[in-house]
């Protein structure tokens, strides 16, 4: 046998590198392996630098930093796919972080990413390529461009992947792309439904949640919604809350349909299938917050519609609305004030919540939660709109009291709600009366200076609502609040300045209001609203109208117009026409002024002071401490009446104890002439006066020399003193031309004696020398002061004339206007009804009263004649 030869090993070829095991502990050298060229190594480098990843966000920030995302981005079209799975496992795990998903934005990342969502691909890819998706997800513009490279289908194909986990990424994924309303088209153009419904079943209650939520988001379209009706995804979000194990899902769900609630095909669907009562009996048997504020949230929302609110009516949704008051959660109150709010468009729906409701509503008014106290406000004044029953109803609960606490509210919305109510029960005269017992106009003062248009809208019309009343507008004047008013005519808000004109008509109704607003400026910025095409409006013009109305003097100093209407009283003064911008005095200021060679200031005052007759004088035969003590209790009632009846300037109503100490503090000029008409009542009366009158006199000069001790002299307000010559004059004209039988003829004998009191007609030829100035200078002179009565002037032209032939006609009931001229010029304009000879009646015709030329003459208007005595 011959022997084996045993054969010696090759040697392996030159040009083979020997395997070589590498150990790295630092990640620079891993991210350096990225770069070669064996799929091997690149695998486990990839893989390697998954598992540093995956240990922090540091170590993410780490690879950043070492440039490892660029070296990645290559690897992701990798052919081998191993190297390209690890790949984007890195990119997945590493788009958690802040600054690596800017990086990728930067890259563009995303356009890779979406060609890796291929059907052909590995689930592993599938499940960290949408992981990273929906990371970036998170901005805006990564959203736009997902979109754009067509992500959509992919992704929602994927929702039909056997991997939950990729399920859930994609799901999530596609949950923020439709945050924008673009994106919710597309979704459902892509037939998104049905795999979200059928999410629903998943064993993952994470998969599930996302589902609800992609859904409550995408329903809020119409064609979603429709598309769930078609689908049977009411009945499967019905089954989710009539299943107690998926509690967990309710609120979700719930949101879904109040969604739906808002379409009002899907709610008769709803309806029809008693759906509808399901879930109402649902809603009232659960305790949960969320989902009582959610069903609350969702019926709000839905209720914008008519016919959902009948659906919801029918349905009997108050008690369930009803029922959430009385919750002990803050937030589901808010929620049910809301829905509350939005049911009281439905007239059935208002008078049951109103009746049953406001109770609650107004406890609420006293809640410490200020957001609770402004949604209950609200609620009641949707009740009380329009609604008399209800607004009765919230007087009867005691509901005034906590509306004016509402007032002081932390919220603006709770304050101009809370003035909506106020104004709404306004309309009935107990509950105003009871509102302004409660200093109404004062609780007004701080919103009317509010930043908050709405607040400054509704404060106004509540002064315009409440200022009909005398004693508001005194309360509102005291409390300061007509200079807040005027402010909001500056308003640049429409509504603001529309409801401060109309509170500004309704306080200038009585002169003294009127006088305050026109001191503050409120004449000044009407007339440059009303000169305005854009800002002025209706009430603009009727404001500035009713505060002329109301202060004459000046009506006709700015305007030099008093119509027939224009009836003038005792404290009238005409002080000529006054320029644009300059300010209105008053006669008091004028009569404080030194006297000065310009016109004189006429005024009217033709009515003395009451006298303080004290009744109950005691037997001169009583004890002297008796009458001593009934004496002090006498003067001490006097005191305290006068003091009360101590009335502003040019009062009709003060007593003779005011007058007294008036002249003694006024000019030597009013002395006189109260001490002239003294002498000359004296002169009348002295003739046939009895002795028993002596000692009544006597007593009344004893009480206002004991009054006028006891009364602080800076307390009580300046009067003008009383015109005893033209009371006179209007006694006169009332006996002697009052008894005439027609309105020609008193208009005849009333120029006549106008013109005899102000010294008798005048040539048109001698009108040059008839001196009046002179006269006037002499009187002005002799009363030290330019305001005049209008009684002491003896030689009078046309203005003159025509304010005393104004003032007296308006006194006897003469129907007749002032027209102020040029150059000293006024006259009268009267209108006739001329009878015909068969006895119709003709339309009256307008004349003018010649005061100067020919006493009694009537000029008819548009004649040479009466143009040719209105000017010189």
């Amino acid at each position: 046998m011959g022997k084996k030869v045993k054969k010696e090993a090759e040697p392996p070829p030159k040009d083979v590198f020997d395997p070589l095991l590498i150990e790295s502990k630092t990640p620079a050298t891993v991210v350096l392996m990225l770069s070669s060229p064996e799929n091997e190594v690149l695998a486990k480098a990839c893989d390697a630098l998954y598992k540093f990843a995956s240990k922090g966000d540091e170590n993410k920030v780490t690879l950043l930093g070492l440039g490892a995302l660029e070296q990645l981005y290559k690897l992701l079209s990798h052919e081998d796919p191993l190297v390209r799975r690890n790949a984007v496992m890195v990119f997945g795990i590493m788009a958690s972080n802040h600054d690596v998903k800017k990086l990728l934005r930067e890259l563009d990342v995303t356009n890779s990413l979406i060609s890796h969502l291929a059907p052909e691909e590995d689930v592993v890819i599938h499940e960290f390529a949408t992981l990273c998706l929906a990371y970036m997800a998170v901005e805006y513009t990564t959203k736009v461009k997902i979109f754009e490279q067509g992500g959509l289908e992919p992704l929602i194909r994927l929702l039909g992947s056997l991997d939950p986990d990729v399920k859930k990424n994609s799901l999530e994924c596609i949950y923020l792309l439709v945050q924008d309303f673009q994106n919710r088209a597309a979704v459902c153009e892509l037939n998104i439904i049905p795999p979200l419904l059928g999410l629903l079943e998943s064993e993952y209650p994470v998969i599930q949640l996302l589902a609800l939520q992609t859904l409550e988001v995408i329903s809020k379209e119409r064609e979603t919604r429709i598309l769930l009706g078609e689908n049977k995804g009411l009945d499967c979000l019905l089954k989710i809350l009539e299943n107690n194990e998926l509690s967990d899902l309710h609120v979700e769900a719930l949101a879904v349909l109040g969604n739906c609630l808002e379409d009002v095909h899907i709610l008769q669907q709803i309806q029809l299938t008693g759906g509808l009562k399901k879930l109402l009996s649902f809603l009232e048997v659960s305790t949960v917050p969320d989902i009582q504020k959610n069903a609350a949230k969702a019926i709000t929302k839905a209720a914008y519609d008519s016919e959902i609110r009948k659906i919801l009516h029918w349905e009997e949704v108050e008690k369930f609305l009803l029922s959430l008051l009385d919750t002990n959660n803050d937030e589901v109150k808010v929620a049910a004030s809301q829905a509350i709010s939005a049911m009281c468009d439905n007239i059935d729906s208002k008078c049951v919540l109103g009746f049953q409701g406001i109770p609650q509503l107004v406890q609420l008014l006293s809640s410490d939660n200020e957001e609770v106290k402004e949604a209950a406000v609200t609620a009641l004044t949707n009740l009380t709109t329009a609604s008399p029953r209800n607004a009765s109803i919230v007087a009867e609960a005691e509901g005034i009291k906590p509306l004016m606490n509402t007032l002081n509210a932390q919220r603006d919305g709770a304050i101009s709600n809370a003035i909506a109510v106020l104004t709404n029960l306004s309309l009935q005269e107990p509950s105003r009366v009871n509102i302004q017992s409660q200093c109404i106009m004062n609780a007004l003062v701080g919103p009317l200076r509010s930043t908050n248009s709405q607040v400054q809208s509704k404060a106004a019309f509540a002064v315009a609502a409440f200022g009909c009343d005398a004693d508001a507008r005194t309360e509102l004047r005291n409390a300061g609040g007509l200079g807040p008013l005027i402010e909001l005519l500056h308003s640049k808000n429409e509504e603001v300045r529309r409801n401060a004109c109309w509170a500004v008509m309704v306080c200038g109704s009585d002169e003294l209001t009127a006088v305050e607003l026109c001191r503050l400026g409120a004449l000044d910025i009407l007339e440059e609203i009303n000169q305005s095409t854009k800002r002025k409006n209706k009430f603009s013009e009727a404001a500035l109208e009713k505060l002329l109305d109301n202060n004459l003097s000046q009506k006709y100093s700015r305007m030099g117009y008093l119509s027939s209407s224009n009836i003038i009283t005792n404290g009238f003064y005409d002080c000529g026409q006054i320029k644009h911008g300059e300010k209105f005095l008053s006669l008091e200021e004028l009569s404080k002024q030194e006297l000065t060679d310009r016109r004189a200031i006429i005024f009217i005052n033709a009515k003395p002071q009451e006298s303080v007759v004290v009744e109950n004088v005691q037997d001169e035969s009583s004890s002297a401490s008796g009458a001593s003590s009934k004496e002090k209790a006498r003067n001490e009632m006097c005191s305290k009446k006068i003091k009360t009846k101590m009335k502003p300037a040019f009062d009709l109503n003060s007593s003779v104890v005011s007058s007294i100490e008036e002249k003694q503090k006024l000019p030597g000029q009013w002395c006189s002439l109260s001490k002239s008409r003294t002498r000359e009542e004296g002169l009348k009366k002295g003739k046939g006066k009895k002795e028993e009158e002596k000692p009544k006199e006597d007593i009344e000069v004893a009480v206002a020399h004991t009054v006028q001790q006891e009364i602080n002299p800076e307390n009580s307000h300046w009067l003008p003193p009383p015109d005893f010559i033209l009371m006179d004059y209007i006694n006169d004209a009332s006996k002697t031309i009052l008894p005439l039988t027609s309105t020609r003829e008193q208009v005849v004998a009333l120029a006549q004696f106008v013109a005899d009191k102000m010294g008798g007609s005048v040539g048109r030829e001698q009108l040059h020398n008839f001196f009046w100035e002179l006269d006037m200078s002499k009187i002005e002179f002799e009363l030290k002061s330019n305001v005049v009565p209008i009684g002491k002037i003896k030689r009078g032209t046309f203005y003159h004339r025509a304010l005393l032939f104004k003032v007296i006609a308006d006194r006897i009931g003469i129907g007749c206007s002032l027209v102020r001229g040029k150059y000293n010029r006024a006259w009268n304009e009267v209108k006739l009804v001329e009878h015909s000879p068969k006895g119709l009646l003709l339309p009256p015709q307008e004349y003018i009263v010649d005061l100067m030329f020919e006493p009694g003459c009537l000029l008819k208007q548009g004649s040479a004649k009466a143009d040719q005595y209105k000017r010189i």
